[in-house]
């Protein structure tokens, strides 16, 4: 029970650190520091703080010389997959506003939902197909009810609604690389994949390799998309008043984030921990709120929530073969009940 109420502390602490993201970003933004460039020294910290913290925990020393050389593969064709994410969230992010990032970008789970049960195999059950169609309900909702002086430009919407296309893709890759095979009789439930792909990045005793090695593959990849970019790569480049804003999505937004949602869903499942995760979007925009006074209209607010009842439907989609088995188990017991009542 205690570790339970850990594994919630910690994926809400997750959670809350990756909705920081967007809050830290566009003060660097006003900075005059481009994506590009917040990704690279984002995932540089990221990558040296969760290295430091491996290091420093012995349990964590011992997992680390464990990873067979296939899942350090695995987890490096991860971190690199990711970076399409990362990318294209933190792209959109430089015109579209934090508040209205969160709505979007967290249609995720109703498109792993449906992804999960496909996969090329007949969709069992409806509640995935109603939660994917809510979810875009609420996006329409959300992008088409923007006040006319205040619409992004289409790149960053475009970019922004790809960011979680390619984040549920990432997802089923990972239920994939982790040897996720099912035969077409037998579809898996989103939880099921989730709890798959959550096994491929954290395979080990402790989280702290998987989430080292995933960060420092993206880490590398921005490290060399940046100079063929014509980014330089220097710290006297960047702007004083951008350090806070990059330590802080680097720190809270990349390490913590990353570091405690492993360590939560290994104490209480991916597809509890993905529930808990609903806080992010409500983390992110009453404090875009606050901060940076941003307004969200009655009929966005709507869509919003819209987007995290769709996520609440698509996670708790019951289990197809649980289901299956109880409907065999009725079908073999003999039936007890009066005459009158059957």
């Amino acid at each position: 029970m205690r570790g339970r109420r850990i594994g919630i502390v910690l994926t809400v602490i997750s959670a809350c650190g990756f909705g920081s993201g967007p809050l830290f970003a566009k003060p660097i933004y006003a900075a005059g520091v481009d994506w590009l460039t917040l990704s690279v020294w984002r995932f540089i910290f990221a990558a040296v703080v969760s290295w430091l913290w491996l290091l420093a925990v012995p349990e964590s020393r011992r997992a680390l010389k464990r990873i067979s050389r296939r899942r350090l593969v695995v987890l490096f064709l991860l971190g690199v997959f990711y970076v399409g994410n990362t990318a294209t969230y933190y792209a959109g992010l430089e015109t579209v506003p934090a508040s209205l990032a969160a709505l979007i970008i967290y249609v995720y789970p109703a498109i792993v939902a449906v992804l999960a049960l496909r996969f090329g195999r007949r969709l069992r059950g409806r509640r995935p197909w109603y939660a994917l169609t809510l979810a875009m309900v609420g996006v329409a909702l959300a992008v088409g009810n923007i006040a006319p002086d205040h619409v992004p430009p289409a790149t960053g919407l475009l970019l922004m609604v790809a960011s979680p296309l390619i984040y549920a893709a990432w997802i089923i890759l990972s239920a994939r690389l982790a040897g996720e095979r099912s035969e077409p009789r037998d579809t898996p439930p989103p939880e099921a994949v989730e709890t798959v792909a959550m096994e491929a990045a954290a395979e080990t005793t402790d989280p702290a390799p998987a989430a080292a090695i995933m960060l420092t593959a993206t880490c590398l990849v921005y490290l060399l998309v940046a100079p063929l970019a014509g980014h330089s790569l220097s710290p006297a480049d960047v702007p004083l008043a951008a350090w806070p804003g990059l330590l802080g999505v680097g720190l809270v937004s990349g390490a913590l984030a990353m570091q405690a949602f492993y360590a939560g869903a290994k104490r209480i499942g991916a597809a509890q921990a993905a529930l808990v995760s609903t806080v992010e979007p409500v983390w992110t925009i009453s404090l875009a709120v606050l901060l940076f006074g941003e307004q969200l209209t009655p009929l966005q607010l709507v869509g919003g929530v819209c987007i995290i009842v769709a996520v609440l439907l698509a996670e708790t989609t019951p289990d197809a073969s649980a289901v299956d088995l109880r409907q065999e188990r009725a079908l073999n017991e003999p039936d007890t009940r009066p005459l009158s009542t059957r």
